[in-house]
């Protein structure tokens, strides 16, 4: 099925925005007659399904019941967002999904490891002032960043309304998850006066300098430069801040280690490889399964398994606490050992320039 849905003018949302992204010219607007079908009449590709429209019908009803939008202007709002094919292609072959050897290659290289260094450089102030109030080594979240957005000089090019209402309604396997991702997009652009037409970021939607999700935006998101707004897409102060307090509400514990290389002997580790939850056995007791640190690690840490696919066989390292809370930014295994081995290069090459 290959539509145009829906998207966003708020008459009563639109206003300033937390993106230095500037409003559209004004258009004359089209007569909201016959609310749903009568917005989407003439800008179909193909067909729409009657289950398909449904769907958007409840979801607008809900938003009006569960938190007082007025039907009419979600009407017109999702009468905008137009369906990206390319985002749902881009989102069933996501880049996480690549081997360890080819995914390392794009994410800790010379040139990040140089811009990092100079994040660091121009932001230290901020850096520091986050260590000290969240906890978080300034590397990391330099790292974080640099992941993310290449300190924020790649952002996204999508609106951040078809990314999400496009993955909502036409994306069944994670449906369910981008509709809530919706709902609270609209309820940022209502609390924050945005103009979310303009909004751009991922293809999955997520938003400015860290790429937060609409819901890590409103939970998480902090005004670390005390201007009084927060601003994820123009401020590096308020980035900064907001990703130290992601991490930190997930539990990152000051001071103490992310991941340490390992090896095994034997078949039985695997009963013991990350699977996504927080690490249960302590060092000491996963070595009943094989396992040895090939580094120093208290045998009281708790302690998981991890499985780096390499060209030519695997690589294994014993991840901790801080590990699984960076894997809660991106759930990928790649991801995070990406943002642990691209922080300890900055940091080393900052420390040379010193």
């Amino acid at each position: 099925m290959r539509f145009l849905i829906y998207a966003f003018g708020f008459f009563a949302l639109a206003g300033c925005v937390t993106t230095s992204v500037a409003p559209p010219t004004a258009e004359p607007r089209p007569e909201i007659e016959g609310g749903i079908e009568r917005k989407i009449e003439g800008k179909i590709e193909g067909k729409i399904e009657g289950e398909t429209k449904g769907e958007i019908e409840n979801f607008i009803g809900e938003m009006v019941e569960r938190h007082g939008f007025v039907q009419v202007e979600l009407e017109d709002i999702l009468g905008q967002a137009q369906y990206q094919e390319g985002i749902i292609k881009a989102i069933s072959q996501p880049a996480t999904a690549r081997p360890w050897y080819a995914y390392r290659p794009v994410f800790v290289t010379p040139k990040r490891i140089a811009a990092g260094v100079a994040f660091w450089n121009t932001n230290a102030a901020d850096l520091e002032r986050a260590r000290r109030d969240f906890g978080i080594p300034e590397e990391i979240i330099a790292a974080v960043i640099g992941v993310e957005t290449f300190y924020g000089t790649q952002n996204g090019k999508h609106r951040i309304l078809d990314s999400l209402t496009t993955l909502a309604f036409n994306y069944p396997r994670r449906a369910a998850f981008f509709r809530g991702e919706l709902e609270q997009y609209l309820l940022m652009g209502r609390n924050q006066q945005a103009d979310l037409l303009n909004i751009r970021g991922s293809y999955a939607g997520a938003i400015g300098i860290p790429q937060f999700m609409p819901s890590s935006y409103r939970r998480y998101a902090v005004d670390f430069n005390n201007d009084g707004k927060i601003d994820l897409s123009g401020s590096a102060t308020d980035a900064i801040g907001s990703v130290a307090n992601y991490l930190k509400s997930y539990g990152w514990e000051a001071g103490q280690l992310i991941a340490v290389p390992a090896m095994v002997n034997g078949e039985d580790y695997r009963e013991v490889l990350y699977s996504g939850h927080p690490p249960r056995y302590t060092v000491s007791e996963i070595g009943q399964w094989g396992v040895t640190p090939r580094w120093y690690a208290p045998g009281s840490r708790l302690a998981t398994l991890v499985e780096l696919e390499m060209k030519n066989g695997k690589e294994y390292w014993l991840a901790f606490n801080n590990f699984h809370v960076i894997t809660r930014y991106n759930r990928s295994v790649n991801y995070a050992m990406s943002v642990l081995q691209l922080a300890e290069e900055i940091r080393a090459a900052r420390a040379s320039n010193l």
